[in-house]
């Protein structure tokens, strides 16, 4: 398994991928054009795990100059319980303080009650001061 930067060519298969192994629930629809403007913005922010060939786990690596956030962490199933999870975070987690970093936070639905003992063990906790508060903006 190697880890690596998404490139344009991948977005077919990171959507595909994401709709059968990612929590997708209370959230926008993902895009193309929302996955190539990632790419085109930050070419290192999504990682990919892939598997001779197969695309098997991503990470979203964000930072915008001051915080850092972790989104869309999957593997896909068939492959899960073999650190893959572990691995893209570790990857992620490096980038960011290469970057400048000094704190990580990781959107994880409440009711996604699989990942919360993953996120744990790799040294997360939920936040009781904080609530995430949204406002979808309409396309014009």
């Amino acid at each position: 398994m190697i880890l690596r930067s998404a490139h344009a060519a991948d977005i077919p298969a990171v959507l595909d991928f994401w709709r059968a192994a990612a929590e997708d629930g209370h959230r926008p629809a993902d895009s193309a054009q929302a996955v190539a403007a990632l790419i085109a913005r930050d070419p290192e922010a999504l990682i990919l795990a892939v598997d001779e060939g197969v695309l098997v786990g991503t990470v979203i690596a964000g930072w915008d100059g001051w915080r850092c956030h972790l989104y869309r962490l999957a593997v896909a199933p068939a492959y899960r319980g073999q650190g893959i999870a572990r691995s893209l975070v570790e990857a992620a987690e490096d980038r960011l303080r290469r970057l400048g970093g000094i704190r990580v936070d990781a959107m994880v639905l409440d009711d996604n009650s699989t990942a919360h003992p993953a996120w744990r063990a790799l040294g997360y906790q939920p936040q009781a001061q904080w609530s995430r508060w949204v406002k979808p903006l309409p396309v014009q």
